[in-house]
Formats: structure tokens, sequence, C-alpha cells
């Protein structure tokens, strides 16, 4: 069994791990750089990455949905992070809103991580602050904001979460 006081990452696709092929914006979700993002942060805090789904977020079936809700109460872990894609995000998040006894902490990036300007590294140090301070319960933080999942939306209009 692993250590329950590690942060376990699991990671499901979206922008945070697209590669894009062309200007046309042709992509496929590729492997994590959850791992690579995390060793260039020296954080030394424990943490375990598992990937769970390698998809776009608007791809991401009921299904999905429950094999990450699945993943999430399988894991003795309380703290856990989440990335994932932007566009669905707050929908996975009310999957897990009943979840007790966990900080689940979902990121994600308007931007690839593979990208020289991206906010991905920023989003995903945001969630391992958050998982290791909020209260038990399941969170989005995007750009400098920690919203409770269940009362956020993703305005596409601004590019932005805004809390509900």
């Amino acid at each position: 069994m692993r250590d329950s006081d590690e942060i376990l990452v699991l990671t499901t696709g979206g922008t945070f791990d697209k590669i894009y092929f062309d200007a046309m914006s042709r992509f496929e979700v590729g492997h994590s750089v959850v791992s690579d993002l995390l060793e260039q942060a020296v954080v030394k805090k424990a943490y375990r990455v598992v990937e769970v789904l390698r998809k776009d977020s608007l791809e991401l079936t009921d299904a999905d949905r429950l094999a990450i809700r699945a993943a999430v109460l399988a894991a003795p872990n309380q703290q856990i992070v989440i990335t994932h894609g932007t566009d669905t995000m707050t929908e996975t998040g009310r999957v897990l809103a009943d979840i007790a006894h966990k900080a689940i902490v979902l990121t994600g990036a308007l931007s690839p991580a593979r990208f020289a300007e991206t906010d991905a590294m920023f989003n995903l140090g945001m969630a391992f602050a958050a998982v290791q301070t909020c209260a038990f319960g399941v969170y989005i933080t995007m750009n400098g904001t920690v919203f409770d999942a269940t009362r956020v939306h993703k305005d596409r209009s601004r590019n932005a979460f805004i809390a509900d």
C-alpha cells in the first residue's frame, strides 16, 4: 500500500498534455508531462502520478467520469490532484462532489504544457498548494484562483473560470 500522505496525481489528458502538429490546430493528447513538470519544479512533497485517461475533455463520456471517480475512491490517498481538460472539468467535479474524507483538486491548462508560454506549471503548483491546505471537498484551481468545483463555470468568451 502507498503512503496515504503522498499526493496522488491522476492524469486524464486535456490541453495540459496536447501535442499540436500544424497551424490548423490538428492535435492529439500525448503522454502526460506532469511528472516532468514536478521534477523541474523540484517538488519535495511525496507524490505519485497515475494516468487514468488520455483524452480531450470534450470526448469524455459518463463511463470515463466514473473511471476517474473509481480511481479516486480506490486510492488510500486523502490528497488528490487531477489534471483535466478545461472544457468539461466542472462536469467531472460534480461527479466527484459527494466523495467524503478527501481533498480533490482538478486543474488544467488553457495552453499546452509543452508551449513556452503556458499556464500549466502555475496551475499545477496551485493545485499542489490547494490540495494540502483546503478542507476535504472538491475544488478547481485555475489561473490563481481556487473554486468550489460545484459553483464554477468556464466562460469561453473570456477564456476564464468564473464563480457561480
